[in-house]
């Protein structure tokens, strides 16, 4: 088994630092700042006041899995430098992706290529999903390896 420190810099620094970060910010702002994501993520049905509960709590199950996503990229890909387990947990990952790409169609087609509508929230919501995606796709077709 070769040392983690021989994969490429660019895959250990996105994988292991910068994705799982922005899964905990994903988190955070679906359980504790619940109304303000809903606003970013669709103003025009967000809820004036409060959020109903049915929401608040598939809000916090949402943060979960985005804690379970970060924890588990994170803490799984630390703990061997296999790639094949490497890239099991990157293809079931790249299938999450497209299932969050998938999620975001109810708010039109735009969304997925309008860029100067995009928002801070569509931001982590399309383009840096797209990086993942992209990054896992050059992971698993070898590039750089």
């Amino acid at each position: 088994m070769a040392p983690l420190t021989r994969l490429p810099l660019a895959y250990r620094l996105f994988f292991l630092y910068l994705e799982p970060v922005s899964a905990l910010v994903g988190a955070f702002f679906t359980h504790f700042r619940q109304q303000r994501y809903l606003e970013l993520l669709n103003s025009a049905s967000a809820p004036a006041r409060l959020v109903p509960l049915s929401t608040s709590v598939a809000m916090s199950q949402l943060a979960n899995m985005y804690f379970f996503f970060a924890i588990n990229e994170a803490l799984v890909l630390r703990s061997t430098s296999n790639l094949r387990v490497w890239r099991a947990v990157l293809l079931v990952l790249l299938i999450a992706d497209f299932g969050h790409l998938y999620s975001m169609k109810e708010l039109g087609p735009g969304i997925y290529y309008n860029v100067m509508d995009w928002n801070v929230g569509d931001i982590g919501n399309v383009p840096w999903v797209y990086a993942g995606a992209t990054m896992r796709c050059c992971f698993l077709a070898g590039v750089g390896l």
